[in-house]
């Protein structure tokens, strides 16, 4: 007696189809499952057998062997338990409608027979629909993300007795195709503003080109002085998300475990671990790697505050991801990449007692302390941070001053208005913002004319910069050029970006 079941399974947010093949000959009992299993599909043979017999079914009797197919593959994840008892109920002869090769099969069973939700079906999904699979039976508690795939018939399941009686015909359950109204997060009233930050009319003038082009930002200064606050309330300028943005993260967080009532991502994610976090949660990582904060935060922003007290070794693996826009792990059973196109907002103060520099306070560490403090920020990271600004305290005048604030809400209109210049700019391209602009692209529409080029000869050579800062003062030069609405390039774009990059002299020397 011998049956053929399809499913899937996720090497990062790819999936890739299996054969699960049921043979029950005759002979001692067993039950065995070959085909590079992991444990805890290993481990599904138990949950498999108790399900069956719950459900009301005979368990067989005899030699049973479950094959994956490719043998080649890896195979992880609770999702293969209904496929395998599906090919086991169908070689036994209980399910006697054999489903057709266009069906998969995903979900958990529990003891009693629930088929229980999933992590990552949303990928999974999306990949057999790429594969040419027509219908997918999932988890109940997993149709609504499914149901985000369009093209593909999404059949909710809540127990192996209702899935064996939907295979056999004796009831019918309807395909869920709820019609999603993709709403973007940005019409939604966010509890705090820009409009509640006194002063501090440089860094928020940072934060808005920050968010204009996509610029990595980071922030220098005493305790008090509004850094946090401010990057708290980066998101509420940021642009919103497009519906294959959401796409993308909806995925990421449904591989993770972290999507909450399976609803799709509406607005961009902000990331904001502690500094006590490990390299594996801040990159992503483990036995089976799994997306970090690194991967959560993409299409979004990510915010270390007190950078230098997160762990050397964890502030250098951010090289990557803030260079490529992914982030590659490696582990022995396998070598994954996950999306990292973040915004990447930092904030730190000048000394460890916070007051190094500061005109009120008198600082009390010695310059050994300094620079030990300071060292754990590199020249490589710091390179790649874009926008560097000091935050000076805010004055008492301004703390007690009535005069209001800009909000949000015009801010971002600006920077929407730049997005969708730079959206105009780079349609035939394969990116999105000045951010990302590579070497080829900065001398193709970052243009210098004689004077320009004098400028950023003398602040060259006058505070050493390397080829990577140039580049990034360049991309920040478009960004506010763009603000203004400006095509062509003026003196003022360029020294405001060049000031964006000097503060660090004062600091790391």
């Amino acid at each position: 007696m011998y049956s053929k079941i399809m499913t899937c399974v996720l090497e990062g947010l790819n999936g890739y189809a299996i054969e699960v093949e049921a043979d029950i000959a005759r002979g001692l009992q067993s039950f065995n499952i070959v085909g590079l299993p992991d444990i805890s599909i290993k481990e599904s043979k138990e949950r498999v057998r108790a399900a069956i017999n719950n459900s009301g079914y005979m368990f067989p009797i005899g030699r049973i062997t479950i094959n994956l197919a490719p043998a080649n593959l890896k195979k992880e994840g609770s999702q293969l338990d209904i496929s395998i008892a599906v090919a086991i109920l169908t070689a036994f002869g209980v399910i006697y409608n054999i489903p057709k090769k266009e069906i998969a099969f995903i979900g958990e069973l529990s003891l009693d027979g629930r088929i229980m939700n999933v992590q990552g079906a949303l990928p999974m999904v999306i990949s057999l629909k790429e594969l040419g699979f027509k219908k997918v039976i999932v988890p109940d508690e997993n149709k609504e993300e499914c149901s985000l795939v369009k093209g593909i018939d999404i059949i909710p399941i809540r127990s192996l007795k209702d899935l064996v009686d939907y295979l056999n015909g004796d009831i019918k359950i309807e395909n869920y195709n709820e019609d999603i109204i993709f709403k973007d997060g940005s019409t939604e009233n966010y509890e705090i503003d820009f409009d509640e930050i006194k002063g501090q009319e440089k860094l928020k003038r940072a934060m808005e080109i920050a968010a204009a082009g996509e610029h990595n930002i980071i922030m220098i200064g005493p305790p008090g002085a509004g850094k946090t606050m401010a990057a708290m309330r980066l998101p509420t300028i940021l642009p919103p998300l497009n519906f294959e943005e959401a796409i993308e993260s909806t995925k990421i967080y449904s591989v993770s475990g972290n999507l909450k009532e399976s609803k799709l991502i509406n607005k961009r994610p902000f990331r904001a671990p502690h500094h006590s976090s490990s390299s594996v949660s801040i990159i992503g990582g483990g036995r089976i790697p799994m997306p970090g904060e690194v991967s959560l935060a993409h299409n979004g922003a990510l915010f270390l505050d007190e950078l230098p007290e997160f762990n050397k070794n964890t502030i250098e693996v951010l090289r990557q991801p803030l260079e490529e826009k992914e982030i590659t792990i490696s582990r022995a059973n396998a070598t994954l990449t996950y999306p990292a196109n973040f915004l990447f907002i930092a904030g730190m103060n000048p000394c460890p007692c916070g007051y190094y520099g500061d005109e009120t306070k008198e600082c009390t560490c010695s310059i050994t302390q300094i620079n030990k403090y300071l060292s754990k920020v590199s020249r490589p990271i710091l390179d790649r941070i874009d926008i560097h600004i000091e935050v000076e305290p805010v004055k008492l005048n301004e703390l007690t001053s009535r005069n209001k604030s800009e909000s949000s809400k015009n801010i971002r209109e600006r920077v929407i208005k730049a997005r969708n210049i730079q959206k105009v700019r780079f349609k035939k391209e394969k990116i999105k913002t000045n951010g990302q602009m590579n070497n080829k692209l900065i001398k193709k529409y970052v243009v210098l004319d004689d004077e320009l080029k004098n400028i950023l000869e003398i602040a060259y050579e006058k505070y050493k910069f390397s080829a990577r800062t140039v580049n990034k003062i360049l991309k920040l030069t478009r960004t506010i050029a763009d603000l203004e609405d400006k095509e062509n390039i003026e003196a003022k774009h360029l020294l405001e970006s060049i000031r964006y990059r000097t503060v660090d002299t004062k600091y790391w020397g």
